[in-house]
C-alpha cells in the first residue's frame, strides 16, 4: 500500500530538498557587503519624507481578501461548466446551493462594510 503513495513522498522530499539547496548556494554565491548607504530606506530611489513605516487601513486588506476569495471561488465553474451534461440534476442543485452560498457571503460582506472604499 505504501508502494502506492511513493511518488507522493518523491513530490513531498523534493518540494523540501529543493528550496532548501537554492537557499544554500544563493547564500554561498551571492555578495554581501552592506554599507550604511545601502541600508538607508529609500523611495523610487528618493529620499524618504516623514516617517517611513505608515499604517494603512485595514479596510484596504479587506477589500483585497474578499476579491480574492470570490475571484478563486469563479474558478470552480469552469469544471462545472464543462461537465454541464454529463452531471444530469445532482449537478445542477449541488451548483445552486455553491452560489447560493457565495451570494450569502457577498451580502454578508456588503453588509459589514468590506466592499466600500472610502479613503
Amino acid at each position: 500500500m505504501l508502494l502506492n503513495y511513493a511518488g507522493v513522498f518523491i513530490v513531498l522530499i523534493w518540494g523540501i530538498v529543493f528550496p532548501v539547496i537554492l537557499l544554500l548556494v544563493q547564500r554561498i554565491i551571492s555578495p554581501y557587503h552592506p554599507t550604511v548607504i545601502k541600508r538607508q530606506t529609500y523611495e523610487c530611489g528618493l529620499e524618504t519624507v516623514g516617517d517611513t513605516w505608515i499604517r494603512f487601513k485595514i479596510s484596504y486588506f479587506m477589500y483585497a481578501l474578499v476579491f480574492l476569495v470570490f475571484d478563486v471561488e469563479t474558478v470552480f465553474l469552469y469544471p462545472w461548466g464543462v461537465l454541464f451534461k454529463n452531471l444530469g440534476l445532482f449537478g445542477i442543485i449541488e451548483m445552486f446551493i455553491f452560489i447560493a452560498i457565495l451570494v450569502i457571503g457577498f451580502v454578508y460582506a456588503w453588509k459589514e462594510g468590506a466592499l466600500e472604499w472610502i479613503a
